[in-house]
């Protein structure tokens, strides 16, 4: 998961130290030392992690009375079973068999309902650091971070855990969208920058060609909820901690999307377009994970830069909101437009909104003018 972004740091990050926390899923054990190098394949800690139990009407599948449950069986409770061995039998010869659909033990037999109980033996899960870097932090039976130079794009909205691959550049202008046609092997395990936005056609084309991850401007909120599956309202939780999306077959495919400016239908923001296009081809780290509860936390792409490369900061830089500063507005109805700052007031002042705060005047890209919070100027 991400770090938050810093109050007043930019989403536009050229070139800082980055701290990418890799945790296990269950808790288990760490194989790395601080200090460390690692590259993206490396194994940095694993775990067994427990499947859940197999509940199974014995009775039913062998046509018997539940109180016979426990005379078919051919194992022991608590005994361990083999995968496709045989597990009951009405008969020596010639009866009706049941074979084990799992590797595991036999936990449980209920002679009254005729179930029985199979918990799974634990799969092994190994956790890779997915990206170059040091390790600078153990965090004991959960995980590592790892710092690396990079240049670093957060976005405003994510799905997908973690990938690493090949940045590639699918458009040439931030306006332009991209369509399923667009899509081929070419950009499997590959991360795809895209432009104004994605349809759910493309996401499950993506899924298909074995995309890696997705970069780009805006989604319909109808055409997400197409690709999860998801209709209507109930399937969203937004409770604490995090906002949590429907479960869906296609997110188990592992593709990471990044949304830059929000739902509906905007170009990525030119600053940020022109910086991912910039290191088309290297390799780079995308972050779908998301938090708006607490803490905030925003996903990211990380693209790691060279040991030696000049101006890399050990902290994201925090530009100022004054005269003459570039910002991209965070409200409607200039909702990811970029400006420039013109003047800051030096005390709170009346909104439209009815609010009193501290504003800013801006002038737009295409001449306009126009007031804005201050908090609701990001700088780039």
């Amino acid at each position: 998961m991400s770090f938050y972004v810093p109050a007043g740091a930019s989403p536009l990050i050229p070139g800082a130290l980055a701290r990418v926390e890799r945790r296990l899923p269950h808790p288990g054990e760490v194989t790395v030392r601080v200090g460390q190098r690692v590259e993206p394949d490396t194994p940095v800690a694993h775990a067994f992690v427990p499947a859940a139990p197999q509940i199974v009407n014995l009775a039913r599948i062998l046509m018997i009375p539940p109180s016979r449950v426990k005379r078919a069986l051919l194992h022991d409770v608590g005994s361990p079973v083999a995968q496709g061995a045989p597990l009951a039998q009405t008969g020596r010869f010639g009866g009706r068999k049941y074979l084990s659909p799992v590797s595991g033990v036999l936990a449980d037999v209920d002679d009254i309902t005729g179930y029985i109980t199979l918990v799974p033996d634990p799969q092994r899960y190994e956790l890779r650091a997915n990206i170059p870097g040091v390790v600078t932090e153990i965090i004991p039976y959960e995980g590592v971070q790892i710092e690396t130079p990079a240049a670093q794009v957060y976005g405003i909205f994510g799905i997908g855990a973690s990938q690493y691959g090949v940045l590639q550049l699918m458009v040439t202008d931030p306006a332009e969208p991209i369509t399923p046609n667009k899509i081929d092997a070419r950009f499997a395990y590959g991360i795809i920058i895209g432009g104004s936005g994605i349809s759910a056609a493309a996401l499950q084309k993506a899924v298909q060609e074995g995309v890696r991850g997705i970069i780009v401007g805006s989604i319909d909120e109808a055409e997400l909820r197409a690709f999860l599956g998801a209709e209507g309202y109930a399937p969203w939780d937004v409770g604490p901690p995090d906002w949590r999306l429907p479960s869906s077959s296609r997110l188990a495919a592992a593709l990471v999307v990044i949304v830059t400016e929000g739902f509906g239908n905007r170009p990525m923001a030119r600053p940020l377009f022109d910086l991912l296009a910039s290191y088309a081809g290297r390799e780079a780290l995308v972050e779908g994970s998301m938090q708006v509860w607490g803490e905030a936390r925003r996903p990211r792409v990380v693209i790691p830069l060279p040991a030696r490369t000049t101006g890399v900061t050990l902290e994201a830089p925090r530009p100022a909101v004054r005269p003459g500063a570039i910002v991209r507005l965070l409200h409607q109805p200039y909702l990811g437009q970029i400006g420039q700052i013109r003047s800051v007031s030096t005390a709170p002042q009346r909104l439209s909104s009815r609010v009193r705060t501290a504003v800013a005047d801006v002038v737009l890209e295409d001449g306009a003018s126009v007031r804005a919070a201050l908090i609701a100027a990001e700088p780039l």
